[in-house]
């Protein structure tokens, strides 16, 4: 089994290095992932210059693009052999709710997805996470389940542990996105010449949180399992829509 591997936090990240020494313990695994860290960068391509692809010490390749770039260069012409799966990690801070829709991590595997390979973006429930093993043992575990009972094709699951032992979890549960209140206000400073910067505020904390969503199975110190889908036609709407135009 051939796992390709891929962050957002870049090829440097410590939550990398966990997840290439927990899978290849049960697989081979090549390594694509940015330059530098591209958390926030969602689903961009680089359309508007070149691209390189450099390899480091380690025998990681990394890429001065986004984790988009990452997959969709490795997939499409860089490696011999089609994957037989991507994951994407271990992230350093979850990827939760709306997080989702601009997560890097989650973009990584999203990509694999849409180029029909099974695919996991695994995150840690919080930021200078100090437990990346404990996801790594859960990231190899999902791969030993799909190797005996194969999950029906496009599979794109969005994983959050708890920065925990091991030895703490009280289990996987399948989940649902929650959702967050807006985002906090936008942070203002000022440069040495006197110009006026602008920073994005914090996320917003969360406010569907309760039983069944991914914040909740985390607050609980469970395994957050939530499969996700590239659709994002509001289905509820069509019929509205249609006598709306009308």
């Amino acid at each position: 089994m051939l796992i390709l591997l891929s962050n957002d936090d870049g090829y440097f990240a410590p939550g990398l290095a966990t997840l290439a020494e927990y899978v290849s313990k049960v697989a081979d695994i090549v390594v694509f992932a940015p330059e530098r860290n591209r958390s926030g960068a969602s689903n961009s391509l680089t359309l508007d210059r070149p691209l390189t692809v450099r390899q480091a010490s380690n025998g990681f390749y990394f890429v001065n693009g986004t984790p988009t770039d990452c997959v969709h260069l490795a997939v499409t012409g860089l490696i011999d052999k089609l994957p037989d799966m991507v994951i994407s990690g271990i992230n350093d801070g979850a990827n939760m709710g709306d997080d989702t829709i601009y997560s890097g991590t989650v973009a990584a595997a999203m990509e694999g997805y849409l180029l029909g390979i099974p695919s996991f973006a695994v995150s840690m429930s919080q930021h200078n996470a100090t437990h990346f093993e404990t996801a790594g043992k859960v990231i190899v575990e999902l791969i030993e389940r799909y190797q005996e009972n194969v999950f029906p094709p496009p599979v794109l699951m969005n994983v959050n542990v708890p920065d925990i032992p091991y030895s703490e979890l009280k289990g996987k549960v399948v989940t649902r996105l929650g959702k967050r209140h807006k985002a906090e206000p936008v942070i203002k400073s000022l440069s040495p010449r006197g110009e006026t910067l602008y920073w994005v505020g914090p996320a917003g904390a969360a406010s569907d949180a309760g039983e069944g969503t991914d914040f909740y199975a985390v607050s609980n110190n469970q395994v957050s399992l939530t499969p996700l889908q590239a659709d994002l036609t509001h289905f509820n709407q069509l019929d509205a829509l249609k006598s709306w135009i009308k």
